[in-house]
């Protein structure tokens, strides 16, 4: 039902631009307008995010880890030195790694219950699909965004003609169809058809879950549909982007309505984007868990935050309070401290 609540959602929010510009032509707001509007939401929700995270206070070093530590003898004991880095330079390998190649999850297992004649036995095995599916997604989604440079950037830089002849290399269609517009279709089908297929991870997806896959989704084949299907004038679509760039918009007469509905669904992932789990994409660099060593039995770490506590000895502990611990029949170190000023006067 969660998944349906969210393909559901989607297509209704596919139906507001096609009857704002096709019924009530109101072209400027859905070319102008509302693309500031979602700008300006996601940059100033982004920077609050991260921001806030960046204040968190993190004193302790708190690792994830996944293998030896540095041992005093490394002759018996090999360290990992990047499940388990003990310096920056080691850290920093280990975030390049989980960042562009998703190395934790590459180290993904799956857990299976096999029963066999001697009783139930727990089975554990490389599972790469996962890892597989999400690379494929993420840099697919990745290379289009650079690819779309082109609208908002005169001139186009070399580095996106570059990668539009190497995205393009097959040459399939014409147009040419794209490698990454296949990937980022297929990534988000194959994480989708995860959650709905797997039991386990159905129980625990909700709409917050399948809500930006479905967007996504939509999003790429909205993009596909005005590329290959509805061949929309690309010298007005660009007018109108550097319009806005330049704040300067227009917004042409003979743009499909397919833009508007591609430009609209964009709006809604980046106003949806910092409220979103999709914040997991700077929260990586934040993450303590990722972006610490693990130095604790190296390096001594006091809490900044605690307050400054003055040592007290059981002595002067004796003193303060041992009227009534004799009262208490509590045994003292000293008997002079059990009695009263008047007694000791």
């Amino acid at each position: 039902m969660n998944a349906l609540y969210s393909l559901l959602f989607v297509f209704l929010l596919v139906l507001i631009p096609l009857f704002g510009v096709g019924a009530a032509h109101i072209n400027s707001f859905f070319g102008a307008s509302l693309p500031y509007t979602a700008f300006i939401i996601f940059i100033v929700g982004f920077a609050y995010k991260v921001i806030n995270w960046g204040k968190s206070p993190v004193p302790f070093r708190i690792p994830t880890t996944g293998g030896q530590f540095k041992s005093f003898d490394p002759t018996m004991f090999k360290q990992n030195k990047y499940d388990c880095p003990q310096t920056g330079a080691q850290t920093f390998v280990r975030m390049v790694l989980e960042v562009f190649a998703f190395r934790s999850l590459f180290r993904n297992t799956e857990v299976s219950l096999h029963e066999t004649k001697d009783g139930p036995v727990v089975a554990y095995k490389s599972s790469k699909w996962l890892w597989l599916f999400a690379i494929t997604f993420h840099y697919s989604f990745f290379i289009i965004a650079l690819r779309h440079l082109r609208l908002f950037l005169e001139p186009v830089p070399f580095f996106v003609n570059g990668l539009e002849f190497i995205d393009g290399i097959l040459q399939i269609g014409a147009p040419t169809m794209y490698l990454a517009d296949a990937g980022l279709v297929a990534g988000v089908l194959l994480l989708a058809g995860r959650r709905l297929i797997n039991p386990r991870v159905n129980y625990f997806s909700y709409v917050s879950d399948y809500f930006p896959l479905f967007l996504i989704l939509a999003i790429a084949l909205s993009g596909i549909y005005m590329r290959y299907y509805a061949v929309v004038d690309v010298v007005a679509i660009k007018e109108l982007t550097m319009g806005l760039v330049a704040f300067k918009y227009v917004t042409p007469e003979n743009i499909d309505v397919s833009f508007y509905v591609h430009i609209f669904l964009v709006s809604c992932l980046m106003v949806y984007f910092p409220f979103s789990k999709l914040m997991h994409f700077p929260g990586v660099f934040l993450s303590p868990t990722r972006n610490m060593p693990n130095d604790t039995r190296a390096k001594h770490h006091v809490n900044p935050w605690n307050p400054d506590i003055k040592p007290h000895a059981y002595a002067d502990y004796e003193k303060e309070f041992g009227v009534p611990m004799a009262e208490a029949g509590l045994p003292l170190d000293n008997p002079e401290n059990g009695k009263a000023p008047e007694e000791k006067a």
